[in-house]
């Protein structure tokens, strides 16, 4: 009989490297020093130390990161952010029951980012090309949640902000999804909770925000644009989403005494209910979150829809809302839009003959 073959036993080496493609991380700072080493990231009840981030940038191309169980974070007046992730081709997602507790009570004091104590943002998504972020389901943000900047074909699907509990402690300027300098973005079936706005779309390109909820907060915007190192916002689509119990329903805020362009952003099949201040806003005299009253016209916005928007203000409230800057307002498309319940403006000016801001 011809002698069987000998198998070598794996080397230590390449024990260590099979282990160590799917990882299981109970402490955040050793997930931090290890990303590299996993192509899977399983995050399993991990306490955040406070003033620390959850730092998951420059993964390795095709990284999952898995949360699991409670992910909480210690206690520290700071900036943050509490996670940060960056990379090509990246996952991030959670399993059934896991949750992100922020606890943001413990920063809450209604100044929100313009005073007392210093909040940190959420979560960075900074350089995050043809990835994906879905199923999170994330608690009582300090302020502002997602902070996508830079990014490229990334997608955000079945997210869960619940930050209601600021209505009633404190919680300012919670704005779900703030958008900046990036292109190919899609926000699909978000639900929030919060106290600013839904999505902020502050510049990019071919931006979708689609089936959506938003409750408590300032609404669907574009904007503020303008005074920043990029102030072009194209190819927007907002559509089959729902503003409830919040300041504002669909609004488009620029800059004062700025320059810039909003270009072809489309408002379909939105719902509004239960809205407090203005329905629909359009306004061109946006300064240091005070607005003026007086309208510029450095910022043009042009080829905008409003299609199937439909809704209610409470009675002390305005149902339109359009001030433009002379000529900066062009080409709209107004098609089965009727918003009832609040007063007529006398503020609006400048806006297309199209549209209009009477009962």
């Amino acid at each position: 009989m011809a002698a069987a073959l000998a198998v070598a036993a794996p080397t230590e080496t390449e024990v260590d490297l099979y282990a160590r493609d799917s990882c299981v991380f109970t402490s955040a700072e050793k997930a931090i020093s290890s990303k590299k080493s996993c192509s899977t990231i399983t995050l399993k009840n991990v306490a955040v130390p406070a003033g620390k981030t959850l730092d998951l940038s420059n993964l390795n191309k095709g990284t999952t990161v898995i949360f699991d169980g409670t992910t909480t974070f210690g206690y520290k007046e700071w900036t943050g952010p509490l996670i940060k992730v960056s990379g090509d081709t990246i996952t991030v997602k959670q399993t059934s029951g896991a949750k992100i507790d922020c606890a943001g009570s413990r920063w809450w004091d209604s100044k929100g980012g313009n005073g007392g104590k210093k909040k940190p943002k959420f979560f960075a998504a900074h350089g995050l090309k043809n990835s994906k972020i879905e199923g999170l389901k994330v608690y009582n943000t300090p302020v502002q949640a997602f902070s996508i900047s830079s990014c490229e074909n990334l997608a955000l699907n079945n997210i869960l902000l619940d930050s209601k509990d600021g209505d009633s402690q404190g919680g300012h300027n919670t704005d779900a999804f703030d958008v900046g300098g990036s292109s190919d973005i899609t926000i699909d079936g978000a639900i929030v909770y919060n106290q600013d706005d839904c999505i902020a779309v502050n510049s990019g390109n071919r931006i979708k925000f689609l089936n959506g909820y938003c409750s408590g907060g300032h609404g669907l915007s574009i904007g503020s644009v303008g005074g920043r190192s990029n102030n072009v916002v194209d190819d927007v689509l907002i559509k089959n989403s729902q503003v409830v119990n919040s300041d504002n329903g669909v609004r488009i805020k620029t800059v004062y005494d700025a320059t810039g362009k909003v270009n072809n952003v489309r408002f379909e099949d939105i719902t509004l209910d239960n809205i407090a201040k203005k329905g629909l806003i359009v306004q061109q005299d946006y300064k240091n979150g005070s607005p003026t009253g007086t309208p510029t016209n450095g910022v043009s916005v042009t080829n905008i829809t409003f299609k199937n928007v439909k809704g209610n203000v409470v009675s002390k409230g305005i149902n339109y809302y359009l001030l433009c800057g002379k000529g900066s307002c062009s080409n709209w498309t107004w098609s089965n839009v009727k918003i009832t319940g609040g007063k007529t403006s006398d503020g609006c000016k400048n806006y297309p003959s199209n549209a209009t801001c009477k009962n």
